[in-house]
């Protein structure tokens, strides 16, 4: 299993060479369908290959016309397979972190909870490629209070950081009967106002921690993006007396994200580059919006 996972980490570095010499020859092939469009001169620098780009356009389609990159093949065979979830804490954590880690497990299907005890973040994430899961879930807390959520999709990445606010575990809620039981059927997900490029990043990365539903269940998790604060909500709902009577009931826990940081790579892999990262400065830019309007 180790030579299979190295083997699959130079694949993967080999790819990740290789993408800049893809998007050179694609921005020249571009420069030279511009060209023959606009009925201007073939540029100087290219005519010496414009013969051979030339027979490489006629040969192209939608689908390899845009270069891919890494990125597109981190998810590329999530469709195959239902997402296999482990969740673990900080080291030493608190009763709090403990509970809203196994409230975490009853939200995610196909998820199992790991005392973290005196493992390192890099056995951990070695064993889990090992066993074939698809992501780490790590939540982290402050004095008692769960205040970080890093998910870590494997086996080489992106991993993204949450900021935690206002969480409410289930645990804590004195009127359990109103809250409902926790249903274990797959949910339906919703995703709204996810609208820039980062945004459908990091819906990317939350939809892929739920397996497809059936149609007819009954239970919803909820994102929903504003001001880049993200809240999470969980729902089961009934129809009483037809579809215009759908009550909700509302199961837990709940809470607010923000994202801080998405980084290509494992959280092991402190030579990964950052793809994106919440800096202080932005907090000037009143009216700027990263993740939807």
């Amino acid at each position: 299993m180790k030579r299979k996972n190295t083997r699959l980490m130079k694949e993967y570095l080999y790819r990740k060479s290789l993408e800049g010499k893809e998007r050179l020859l694609y921005e020249n092939k571009r420069k030279i369908r511009e060209a023959l469009q606009e009925g201007k001169p073939i540029p100087t620098e290219l005519r010496n290959e414009e013969a051979e780009l030339r027979r490489e356009i006629d040969l192209e389609d939608e689908n390899t016309a845009v270069p891919r990159t890494h990125i597109d093949d981190e998810y590329a065979k999530a469709a195959e397979r239902d997402p296999k979830i482990l969740i673990t804490t900080s080291r030493n954590p608190s009763a709090p972190l403990v509970q809203f880690a196994k409230e975490l497990k009853l939200v995610f299907p196909n998820a199992q909870q790991m005392n973290r005890g005196g493992q390192v973040i890099s056995e951990i994430i070695e064993t889990c490629r090992a066993h074939d899961f698809t992501d780490v879930v790590l939540v982290h807390e402050n004095r008692g209070v769960p205040d970080g959520l890093f998910i870590i999709h494997l086996p080489f990445g992106p991993t993204a950081f949450f900021e935690l606010r206002n969480v409410v575990t289930r645990h804590d809620i004195k009127d359990k009967k109103a809250m409902g039981t926790m249903p274990q059927v797959y949910p339906h997900v919703i995703l709204d106002n996810f609208t820039t490029k980062l945004g459908e990043r990091t819906a990317n990365i939350l939809k892929h921690l739920f397996p497809v539903p059936k149609p007819d269940t009954k239970r919803i998790i909820t994102y929903a993006n504003q001001s880049d604060y993200i809240s999470f909500r969980h729902h089961t709902y009934e129809k009483h007396g037809g579809p215009k009577s759908i009550v909700l009931e509302e199961i837990g826990p709940r809470f607010e994200m923000r994202l801080f940081k998405i980084k290509l790579g494992t959280l092991d892999q402190t030579e990964s580059q950052d793809e994106w990262v919440f800096k202080p400065y932005m907090n000037t830019a009143k009216k700027q919006k990263f993740i939807g309007i």
